[in-house]
């Protein structure tokens, strides 16, 4: 194994949400990859949105890197295959460079990634060179490689914008506006990767853009150390695991996957709103997503909640989270007000609510071992059931309530298994 692999690459950083960094990385993707480079692309924290548009872009699965949810061992393992294959590596980083603790910029400086900072010009003219400054140098020894200006409305606006950068630091080129390449959007990010039916068309034109500033040309080389990954016995060795997926349960990190593949499961996908029964198996996992969009096709899938409470009440493992818990109450309450009928393995309702109900990383420490995860919701959920336990905060805060009915867990966290293989492993296997 090689202690130290070099590859080309860029973090993409903002000073804000809605800058444009997702279209941006995503346009990159684009770009080099029709240059016939390969390219991989992470996405800075829990999102699974962006991470779809990025996968459709580059071809490849997009993994998340967050120092609180992954760790930084699984964020250097992942950084260094990826440098094993790859032309071009893409980071995407969240919310403003310098938000949340830890933060993007504590990833670029800790892996040495240069930032390309993406600026929302509009309505802006010098004041764009201040912004530049102040991100750039905030942080005394981060790796800032410079700035692209976007959304810009001329040609004119665009030299002004240069101009006005503090002197040596680099110019990456101006984006405009262009409203038919913007990325579809609703409560919870972008939408998903397989609903937006001109995706291909969009990211073409994005990436004919961004071709326009120069962008085809490779970043520099970073040196990314050796990180092998700790081998794990196959815990799951035989066992099959049923794993729900289409648009109402599209919430799913690739390494998750990986995880159980590693423990040695069998891994088989359905599909409940397109009618698909549950499979032959021997514990079933619920992603999150969007069953509240999905009501009408979910409810009719009868079968599908029959077979289900079968699985469950013969004590077989389940794991539901976020939608996957909201569809295995009595019902959901849409935001428009409209109750249906859903799954009934557990009293009560979920309700949308029209604002965020919960954001932020949670930890849990369930009776097979510590997890970690985030949480995301618009929802909230009424039920007799009492919690198992709380998932806890970062900050020490009270967390998620987490659900134990037999082998059913259900909870609003998204868990990285990633994080403790072994108690995925037992998560997944009978009592």
């Amino acid at each position: 194994m090689s202690a130290v692999r070099r590859c080309p690459a860029l973090f993409v950083a903002a000073p804000a949400s809605g800058q444009g960094k997702t279209t941006v990385t995503a346009a990159l993707a684009r770009l080099h990859t029709r240059l016939g480079r390969k390219v991989r692309v992470f996405k800075c924290g829990p999102d699974f949105l962006d991470p779809q548009i990025h996968a459709v872009a580059s071809a490849a699965p997009v993994y998340n890197v967050d120092l609180g949810m992954c760790g930084e061992a699984d964020i250097a393992r992942r950084l260094y295959e990826a440098a094993g294959e790859a032309d071009l590596i893409l980071v995407e980083g969240v919310m403003g460079l310098y938000d949340g603790t830890p933060s993007g910029a504590d990833i670029a400086c800790r892996f040495g990634i240069p930032v390309m900072a993406v600026i929302d010009a509009r309505a802006m003219a010098q004041t764009f060179g201040a912004i530049a400054h102040g991100l750039a140098t905030f942080r005394p020894g981060l790796p800032f490689a410079g700035t692209l200006a976007n959304h810009v409305g001329s040609e004119r606006h665009a030299d002004m914008l240069r101009e006005a950068l503090p002197a040596g630091m680099r110019w990456f080129g101006a984006v405009l506006r262009d409203a038919d390449a913007a990325l579809p959007e609703r409560h919870l990010g972008l939408m998903q990767a397989a609903e937006i039916e001109d995706l291909g068309a969009r990211l073409d034109r994005m990436a004919d853009s961004l071709g326009r500033t120069g962008a085809a040309e490779l970043p520099a080389a970073v040196s990314f150390p050796a990180a092998p990954g700790v081998a794990g016995k196959p815990l799951l060795a035989g066992r099959t695991i049923a794993i729900a997926r289409d648009a109402a349960y599209g919430f799913i990190y690739p390494a998750n996957l990986d995880s159980l593949r590693e423990l040695g499961a069998g891994l088989v996908f359905f599909s409940p709103v397109a009618g698909d029964v549950l499979p032959v198996c021997d514990a079933v996992w619920l992603p999150g997503g969007y069953p509240e969009l999905h009501g009408e096709a979910l409810a009719a899938n009868t079968g599908f909640w029959s077979a289900l409470r079968a699985h469950a009440e013969a004590g077989k493992p389940l794991l539901a989270e976020c939608g996957g818990m909201m569809s295995l109450f009595e019902s959901v309450v849409d935001k428009a007000g409209v109750e249906r009928r859903f799954g009934g393995l557990l009293p009560g309702r979920a309700v949308m609510q029209k604002r965020l109900a919960a954001l932020g990383m949670q930890e849990a420490e369930l009776p097979e071992g510590r997890l970690t995860g985030h949480t995301f919701h618009y929802s909230k959920s009424e039920t007799p059931v009492a919690p198992l336990l709380r998932a806890q905060r970062p900050d020490g805060g009270e967390g998620e309530a987490i659900y134990r009915v037999g082998r059913l867990t259900a909870s609003y966290v998204h868990f990285y298994f990633p994080s403790n293989p072994q108690a995925v492993a037992r998560l997944f296997s009978p009592a």
